[in-house]
């Protein structure tokens, strides 16, 4: 009976805080957080796209740069990446600025937070989308390839209407993949101040002390964005194949 006394207690402090607004700030917070993903996977399907073309070139130098690309900024940890970002490009910003004249000596030109949180991201995303996108062309049956040749298809014919239907069908699955990652680096840019959902979280739990309420709600939320999003790249996955007959 106590226990259930002190249950009743916290759902009706958890109730009074969110009423109290910071309901509504942790809703911004899924907004932000959405929006940092969804700029941020579009920075890596440009990235990636272009990264997965070089490293299926068959020139040595295009194949090398692609490799590096992919191989830095999928080993080394997500968030140093985003420290090199925010913090390298203020100083960076600042002594351009400094040497046009722009700025003063003592004063000091911040990166955007949002500009350098999703860049970032977009830079990881742009490694994982890159491989995706390779692992789905090298799929692509070649007959398939040489029969758009044998009919006499130009490249952007063949890239039109045969490659890029087929690397999307297969793409997806490793694109929702890729999403879920995307939405949990997100919570990284907080350290750029940019009011996402987990920097949200944070400030609520240290204004109110009640951390253990704010981060089991943050949790649930992240929860239930990658939840969300798992029957949608389902319905985009069976959309992508719905003209692809499957051997029986």
């Amino acid at each position: 009976m106590e226990f259930l006394n002190d249950l009743k207690d916290q759902v009706s402090t958890a109730y009074e805080l969110l009423a109290a607004g910071w309901g509504v700030q942790l809703l911004w917070g899924i907004a932000w957080t959405l929006a940092v993903t969804v700029v941020s996977m579009l920075i890596g399907a440009v990235l990636g796209s272009l990264v997965a073309a070089a490293k299926l070139s068959h020139r040595g130098g295009l194949r090398f740069i692609g490799e590096s690309y992919t191989t830095v900024f999928r080993g080394e940890p997500e968030l140093l990446i985003i420290y090199l970002f925010y913090y390298g490009g203020t100083q960076i910003l600042t002594g351009v600025a400094r040497s046009t004249g722009s700025i003063g000596s003592a004063d000091i030109l911040n990166m955007p937070s949002f500009l350098g949180g999703v860049l970032a991201v977009g830079i990881i995303s742009g490694a994982y989308q890159a491989e995706v996108f390779r692992g789905s062309f090298l799929a692509i049956h070649r007959g398939e390839l040489e029969a758009a040749r044998a009919y006499g298809m130009s490249a952007w014919l063949r890239f039109r209407l045969v490659i890029m239907p087929q690397v999307l069908r297969l793409a997806v699955p490793g694109l929702g993949n890729v999403w879920q990652l995307t939405i949990k680096d997100s919570a990284l840019i907080s350290v750029t101040g940019v009011a996402e959902l987990m920097l949200t979280a944070n400030k609520a739990a240290r204004s109110t002390h009640h951390s253990l309420l704010f981060y089991t709600l943050a949790g649930i939320l992240y929860l239930a964005m990658t939840s969300i999003s798992t029957p949608i790249f389902d319905k985009a996955e069976r959309y992508t194949s719905r003209s692809f007959t499957r051997p029986k």
